[in-house]
This record gives C-alpha cells, structure tokens and sequence, in this order.
C-alpha cells in the first residue's frame, strides 16, 4: 500500500502536467466542407519576432526556434515594430476526402510584405510572395486582399509560416476559405462597394448642383470632403490600388495619408461654415483655424521627415471631436440647423472608435464583416444626416427671410397709416384755416378803413393756401402711388401669397388628391383597353385597370407629366399665370418659388400655350379657372 501512493502521486503529476501543456499547446484547425471560412485567432496562431529580420525559414523550422514561437494572447495580432520582421505559424489539419479547393486570405491590404511558406508532402517550403510593395498585376487572384491556394492534396496536419514585415503597424487578419465561399463573398464585398461609392458620387453631384443653384463655399467644402472620404476608404481598402494606380506601390502606401489630410481639412470647414461659427462661436471658430494649421503642419513634416508618420491616424480624433464638439454648443445655444449635424457626427465619431478599438487590438468581439467596415457605413449614415443639416439650414434661412419680409410690410402699412393720420390733420388745419378767413373778410368788408391792408393780407394768405394745396396734391399722388406699388407687391408677395396657396395645397399628398379627382371626375376609363373598373396602383392616387393591368399616375396626360420642380410649386405657377391671364415674367416667378429663371420660363411657356388652346374654356371660368388648365 505504501509503495502504490508514490506511484499514484507522480501519475496524477504526469497527468496534471500533460493536461497543462496541452491547454497551452497551439490549436490545428480542421478543413471540413461544411465551415465556409475559418478566421484564424487567440491560440490558433503563434509568432515570434525577427528583430534583425534576418532569419531564414530553414532557421524558423529548426528545432532551436520552433520552442521560441510564443502563444498569441490577442483576437488578431498586430506588428508593433515597423523594424522587425514577424514570423506567425499555423496548423491546418488537410482533409482528403474535402470536394472543395481551399485558400488562405490576409484581410488588411496596407501590408508592405507577405511570405507564406507552404509546405508539401515530403515537408518541403515553398515560398509565395505577397503585399501591397508588389504590383497588383503580380497576384494570382485579381482581388483586394491577398490570396494563395492551398495544396488540397495534402493529408494530415501541416505547419505553415508567414512572414511580415510593413512600415506601419498592422492588423494580421488570416483567413481559411473555401474557394466557392471566396468568389460569393467577393461578388458580395464589390457589390456594396460600388453602392458606397456610387452614394459618394451621387451626394457629391447634389451639392455640386445646390452649389450651382445657392453659391455657398460650405457646398463645395462638403463635395471635397466626400471625395476625400472616398479615396481613403479606396486605399483602406485596396480599390484603389486594384483599379487607379495598380502599379505604383509606393503611392499606394501615403495616398491615404494625402487623403485623410484632405478629409479633415475640409470636414473641419464645412463645419465651420454650415454652423456659421464665426457668428455662433467666435472662439471656437479661432479654435478651428488653430487645429487647421496644426494639422497642416503635421502633413508637411510627414512629407517632408518621415513618412511612416501617416501610420498616426489616431491624430485625425481632433479635429473630428472638434467639429462634433462645435455643433452641440451651437446647438445647445438655439442654432437649430445644426441638429443633423450632430446625429451625422455622432455617427462618424462612432465608427471611427470602432475601427480604432479594431486597430489597436481592444475591440473585445470577433472581427466580422460587420464591424471590419463599420466605418464605411457610419460614413454613409453621416452624409445622409449631414444632407438633411443642409436642408434643414436653407429651411431655417428662407423662413427667417419669410419674417424679414412680413416686417417689411408691416412698417409699410404703419406708414401708410401715418401719412393718412397727417392728411386727415392737414385737411381739418386747412378748414379751419378757411374759416377763419371767412370771418375775418367779413369782418373786413365792415372794416373799410382797414380794407387795403387786409386785402393784401388775404391775398397772401391766399397764395400760402394756394401753395399748400399743391404740396398737398403733390404728397396725395405720391402717396396714392405707394400705396398701388405696396398693394402690388402685396399680391405679388412670394411668402404671403404661396402660403396662403400652401393652405388649400400644403403637401404632395393633397396635390394628388386634387388631380386624381379633377382627372377622373367623370370617371375612370383605360387608355389602352376602355376598362372602366380599376384598382390602386404602386403609386400614390395612381389608378390600375383590372383587365389589362395598365397603370396610369395621376400626373399623366396633365401638365404636370415629367415636371421636375415640386408639385405645389407647380400648381402656385398655373395659379399666378392664370390670374395674371400670363403677364408675370419668368424673373418674378423665379423670384417668388426660388426656382431657377430657365426652368420657369420653360414651364410658364407651356402653361401659355395650354390657356391659348382652353381660351375659350377658361374665359368665364373664375378663380377656379386655372384648374382646367391643368388636365390637358
């Protein structure tokens, strides 16, 4: 019995030890058909660090290093050291009997230099040579990220070694696929590629367009913003060195530096603009042009000293966090306009902290798809809100102008009121005046000692009134005059005359209404088949016959078919050309709905020719005349 509890001890030791080693011992992955990919992470991978950079990988593979790889302790590695060459080995259980083709992908494509030894079956390493330093033309497969197939004959466990070395610190994202999973996903990957920078390009022609038609700087700071977000996000992700400069890897390594330059640059003075900060908040506007020179500063001395200072992307958190930080004091000080402005960059700040907690190795989930282009689509939420910041300010400014105006009629009414008071004033002086004069002529006529001196003193008091009486004249047709030019613009006013318009036809919706019911009024007939039973189409008061399926919009065969400015706009323009039997020029309709002069020339030349042909229709029709005008 003695002699079995030494035993018994040191087996449990054995046992307890065996146990440790093989919690600490690296992980195989297993190639089976049913995982679609494998991201490699925590003990899958081990690394030891090249210093000298100088180890071969029959040196690596030799027992004397194969001790040295350490255990990696984070989701996805990251080169610290521009200067040292990272070795990484991995462990792929190979599955003969898998029908797919299998492939190791490397996500992050700022990476200067991969080379992954491959082994074969007699345990032999073959090199293959990768990197964004190699020209994209040098790949095997025409994609963004690094590939290279793997030897799908193999059988059993094999070790294979990768080899990195970048001037920036990088995130080592190793991915096993299969080959059916790679070409799905990267039809998927370029897909919503091209619907994010087609987003770029179509917000960019919107203001490009806004700045055409509003001649406002903050537009075109926006435009040169939302390019300079595209071009980094190409070069983040490798587009652009896939399809603008494929072979020109030393501008692929510092065209994102150039890029996120420009993009903080112009961000910080849209923000500056759009808030109107040199009003809002003088200090923080001061502040601004502090942080633009200093970032500026920084671009040349990475130009000029050290390019791998464009790796500090974290810098770009200043003048992002400014720019946040100046809307919600403009905001919290009543500057509505800058309420989307916020919630877009609310969004910004949100994305870039997730892609730097991914950067610095802290984000504590898997790096999936998802959060891998987070930024990207914080980028797209952002434009929509910012676009919305835009609108919301020429909102805000055409209503205090509306205000503007309504004050300026106000003083004129009070005016007219003033100079009615002071005729009223004027006329009873002069009445009194007269009678006075009267009396005094009496009293004169009683008088003929007094006779020749009075005389002379009617007779100027005479010319006085005579004088009076033409200032008088004067004044009334001046006044008379104000008064015709002040009821004109009244009833030529944009503001009060579009909104009390916009009460009968405040929205689309009510504009539909009114033309489904003054189109079919009569009744519903197909154009196509003469069906007279319908039902509702795809778009609103749109009606769809019930026999041949044909669908005709409320705006059909009218006026309004293919008209371009906003329905209610549209109906204030037949209204004000109808009631001023088409008089106003097409400089005051472009004045009064803010609508470009040659599009309100085009339009009011076919409201023209349509009341020449209903002439005789609208003659005696009344202030609902011009509604005939508009089914034609």
């Amino acid at each position: 019995m003695n002699k079995f509890l030494p035993k018994f001890f040191i087996s449990a030791v054995l046992l307890l030890l065996f146990a440790v080693i093989a919690a600490k011992a690296q992980v195989a992955v297993n190639i089976r058909d049913k995982l679609k990919q494998q991201i490699f992470r925590f003990n899958e991978i081990d690394y030891f660090e090249d210093i000298p950079g100088r180890l071969t990988i029959a040196q690596i593979k030799s027992d004397v290093f194969a001790g040295k790889f350490k255990v990696n302790k984070q989701a996805t590695p990251i080169t610290a050291d521009p200067g040292t060459a990272y070795w990484y080995r991995v462990k792929i259980n190979h599955n003969p009997k898998s029908r797919n083709n299998w492939i190791l992908e490397f996500f992050d494509q700022t990476i200067d230099s991969i080379t992954v030894y491959s082994p074969d079956k007699n345990n032999n390493y073959a090199p293959t040579l990768l990197g964004s330093s190699r020209p994209f033309s040098a790949r095997l497969y025409q994609h963004k990220n690094f590939s290279l197939n793997l030897n799908n004959s193999l059988t059993g466990r094999y070790v294979y070694y990768i080899r990195i070395k970048s001037h920036q610190p990088v995130n080592v994202i190793i991915v096993l696929r299969s080959v059916n999973w790679f070409i799905s996903y990267a039809l998927e990957e370029y897909f919503f590629f091209g619907i994010f920078y087609g987003m770029i390009l179509v917000f960019g022609l919107y203001n490009l367009m806004m700045f055409i038609a509003m001649r406002q700087r903050q537009y075109l700071y926006y435009i040169a913003y939302n390019l300079s977000i595209g071009l980094y996000e190409m070069c983040a992700d490798g587009i652009a060195y896939q399809y603008i400069w494929p072979g020109s890897p030393m501008w692929n390594h510092n065209a994102y530096g150039i890029a996120l330059f420009s993009a903080s640059i112009f961000s910080v003075l849209f923000a500056q603009s759009l808030l109107n900060l040199k009003v809002n908040a003088p200090r923080l506007n001061k502040l601004v042009w502090w942080v633009i020179g200093l970032r500026s500063l920084f671009f040349v001395l990475c130009l000029t000293v050290n390019q791998n200072w464009f790796s500090y992307k974290i810098i770009e958190i200043v003048p992002l966090s400014l720019a946040f930080f100046s809307g919600c004091y403009v905001l919290i000080k009543g500057y509505r306009a800058a309420r989307f402005f916020v919630i877009g960059y609310l969004f910004l700040l949100s994305g870039f902290v997730v892609k730097a907690l991914i950067a610095l190795n802290l984000w504590w989930l898997p790096v999936t798809a998802a959060n891998y282009y987070s930024l990207s689509f914080c980028f797209i939420m952002e434009m929509v809100f910012i676009s919305f910041a835009i609108g919301d300010k020429v909102r805000l400014l055409k209503k205090q102008e509306g205000l503007a105006q309504l004050h300026i009629i106000r003083q004129l009414k009070l005016n007219e009121e003033l100079k009615d008071a002071l005729n009223k004033n004027l006329e009873t002086q002069v009445q009194e005046r007269t009678k006075e004069l009267v009396e005094k002529s009496a009293l004169i006529e009683q008088q003929n000692e007094e006779l020749t001196s009075v005389n002379e003193l009617l007779t100027q008091q005479s010319e006085e009134i005579s004088r009076m009486n033409v200032l008088l004249e004067q004044d009334n047709t001046i006044l008379h005059q104000d008064i015709e030019k002040i009821s004109h613009n009244r009833v030529m006013s944009t503001e009060v005359d579009f909104e009390e318009f916009s009460k009968i036809y405040p929205d689309r919706e009510t504009c539909f209404k009114f033309l489904s019911d003054l189109k079919w009024e009569k009744g519903y007939s197909c154009r196509k088949c003469s069906n007279i039973h319908y039902g509702h189409g795809h778009l609103p008061y749109s009606r769809r016959c019930s026999k041949c399926g044909y669908e005709e919009s409320v705006i059909a065969y009218t006026i309004l078919q293919n008209t371009r400015i906003p329905i209610n706009k549209a109906f204030y323009m037949i209204f004000l050309m109808y009631s001023t039997k088409g008089k106003i020029s097409s400089h005051k309709l472009s004045e009064i709905l803010s609508i470009r002069q040659s599009t309100c020339w085009a339009y009011s030349s076919r409201i023209k020719k349509v009341m020449e042909s209903k002439k005789k229709e609208i003659k005696n029709a009344g202030d609902k005349g011009w509604s005939k005008l508009v089914v034609e």
